[in-house]
């Protein structure tokens, strides 16, 4: 469920942003997200900077260590993590800011292959020495078959958050924000959860299939582990669609039924 998002910043907050940066000049809040009570690009003396926060007695508190965690080992692909701070009962993060806009992720876009690209090098990152939840443990909810679970295992770290909102096409190639959900799993899980999204803005399944098959890890996932990974998903967003009043939410659960048959029809092609 989204976080609701405060309109001001708590004074408790922007004394903790001063501490860590310097006096605060100006402050806009950001709306777009859903998982943090604060957004917002301030401006110091010296610098701009992106703040995201939650309280200290939030249930996705944990998000944020997890993104402070994650932070040194990707920033190549995602905008500079200046400072985490939880004091007064917040936890923040400070970010360098950048310019940019969210992908475009319908057919023909021009943000296509960038996105692929900064996908491929996260493919090459190796499991860091951070606590991050494993495939197999986060899907084991969704599965009929606990054996079906060993095809999502492996040794990469994972984003598994391809919302749009979550990828910033900027002058450095498109950047990905909001590591909270952070994962190790087989590589070729990224590039399968993202044509999901891909459906769900006017790809048809095989055209998603065919953009996340430029990923190099793609020609390793099973087919029977897709298959698999496509009716955990059928069912992960159902349960997601039969409780969120997001507008994200029934598109995303008409994607996975649309993969889910995909998948199903291709099963009696070979």
């Amino acid at each position: 469920m989204p976080t609701p998002r405060l309109t001001d910043l708590p004074d408790a907050a922007l004394r903790l942003i001063e501490k860590a940066s310097g006096p605060v000049a100006d402050i806009e809040i950001v709306t777009a997200g859903l998982n943090s009570t604060i957004a917002a690009r301030v401006r110091t003396t010296d610098r701009t900077l992106f703040v995201k926060g939650l309280p200290l007695d939030h249930p996705w508190v944990w998000t944020q260590k997890r993104e402070a965690d994650v932070g040194p080992y990707v920033g190549s692909v995602a905008p500079e993590l200046l400072w985490h701070v939880e004091e007064d009962g917040w936890s923040l993060l400070g970010f360098e800011h950048v310019q940019g806009g969210h992908a475009d992720f319908t057919p023909g876009s021009p943000d296509l292959p960038a996105v692929m690209a900064t996908m491929a090098w996260l493919a090459e990152v190796p499991a860091p020495a951070v606590e991050l939840k494993t495939m197999p443990h986060r899907l084991r909810t969704y599965v009929e078959d606990p054996g079906e679970l060993s095809w999502f295992a492996g040794n990469s770290l994972i984003h598994t958050e391809w919302n749009p909102h979550n990828v910033l096409m900027t002058d450095r190639g498109a950047l990905l924000v909001d590591w909270g959900w952070a994962s190790i799993g087989a590589a070729w899980i990224d590039p399968a959860l993202w044509l999901l999204w891909l459906i769900a803005h006017g790809h048809t399944p095989g055209q998603a299939e065919s953009e996340a098959a430029a990923h190099p890890a793609w020609e390793t996932a099973p087919p029977a582990g897709l298959d698999a990974l496509a009716r955990v998903q059928r069912r992960l967003w159902d349960s997601i669609a039969a409780e969120s009043t997001d507008d994200w939410a029934k598109p995303m659960q008409r994607a996975a039924q649309a993969w889910a048959e995909h998948r199903t029809e291709r099963i009696g092609e070979r």
